[in-house]
């Protein structure tokens, strides 16, 4: 490549990787071969650092102009002491808009690029009562939140972190040995290579998970994530929890001695039940009507009021839609004996009829 400055000692196939990448960008990019550079970039901090290293030594003025075209604004211009001076600092002012271009995705709320130490990505996804969404990250993760979750969403070249706020969130982790994936919840930390699981903050604030593939650890950081530095990985040790696939635990909101809790074994049954909502559904096998209407009122702002304590205790089983009052209601009637009655628009009168309890 006549474009690329040679470097004797240091021709591995990184170096040539990243040299045929800028000699792509010169001749323009597809966009599969956008999404490409942004997995090897971001695969591996040594690749951004070499990738920098040639953008800045990339002596062709033609091929400079013609990656600026890839963008809608020119880069700014400085003056500096020399020639080669400016044009160094052009390419690294180009090629950080490549990253940013390439890693960007429609629906995030804020991703820059910088320094190998700055975020990748950065922002929040959230969803309103009785909704849920799916995304995938700029490393290949795929990410699904429940009704009424906010996750956000900061990669930097060290760590990826999701920080769940409020509510439910299923993760189906990309590989990257180099760089963890961590969930953290106030400081308790959920941490996995490659894996699939799922975490919720229930309504007394402890913390279910669920892992339905590979291995995950479990434990508790010093500081939040705020205050965690950007250019420390953060690692849990060996000495954390483990639990593995078809394994979960649940921590208490006040237990912070999270390594002595121990992973149980969760049949694939009630995995299925747990994660039944990722299809829009509820799946009740004799759960009280109490404990089935807390899960549906997760799914709708419908306040649901008992009016006797025989309808609390009624069994319910079945698959409901998530959100679907009418047809709880419909079903309840017919199948359960429950009565309900509207009360305005945003809340439901419930009670057994007599001998209800004996079904």
């Amino acid at each position: 490549m006549s474009n690329i400055s040679e470097f004797p000692s240091r021709k591995d196939r990184r170096l040539e990787e990243a040299g045929d990448w800028i000699a792509a960008i010169g001749r323009g990019l597809t966009e599969e071969e956008e999404q490409e550079l942004g997995a090897w970039l971001s695969s591996s901090s040594a690749n951004y650092d070499v990738f920098m290293e040639l953008a800045c030594l990339w002596d062709d003025m033609d091929g400079l102009g013609r990656l600026a075209d890839l963008f809608p604004e020119p880069a700014p211009k400085r003056r500096y002491p020399s020639s080669r001076a400016i044009l160094a600092t052009a390419a690294s002012i180009v090629v950080a808009l490549a990253l940013f271009a390439v890693f960007q995705t429609p629906d995030i709320a804020d991703q820059t690029m910088g320094e190998p130490a700055s975020v990748v990505m950065a922002g929040s996804y959230n969803t309103a009562i009785g909704e849920q969404s799916t995304h995938q990250l700029i490393d290949g993760s795929i990410i699904t939140l429940n009704t009424n979750s906010s996750v956000r969403v900061d990669f930097t070249e060290s760590n990826r972190l999701l920080i769940l706020e409020r509510g439910e969130l299923h993760v189906k982790v990309a590989h990257d040995p180099d760089r963890r994936l961590s969930v953290i919840v106030g400081n308790r930390v959920v941490q996995a290579v490659g894996t699939e699981f799922n975490v919720e903050i229930t309504q007394d604030q402890s913390i279910e998970l669920v892992v339905t593939d590979g291995v995950v650890m479990v434990g508790v950081v010093d500081a939040t994530a705020e205050e965690a530095s950007p250019d420390t990985p953060l690692l849990l040790t060996q000495s954390s929890t483990i639990v593995g696939a078809g394994e979960g635990v649940l921590i208490a909101a006040n237990d912070q001695n999270v390594e002595s809790v121990d992973a149980e074994r969760v049949e694939s049954d009630e995995i299925a039940v747990k994660l039944s909502w990722r299809e829009g559904n509820l799946i009740f096998r004799g759960e009280s009507l109490e404990e089935a209407v807390t899960e549906v009122g997760r799914y709708t702002a419908v306040e649901f009021v008992f009016l006797d304590e025989d309808a609390k205790a009624v069994r319910v089983a079945g698959l409901f839609k998530a959100g679907d009052v009418e047809g709880l209601l419909a079903a309840l009637r017919n199948h359960f004996d429950i009565t309900y009655e509207w009360q305005g628009e945003d809340r439901i009168l419930l009670s057994a009829e007599e001998d209800s309890t004996d079904r």
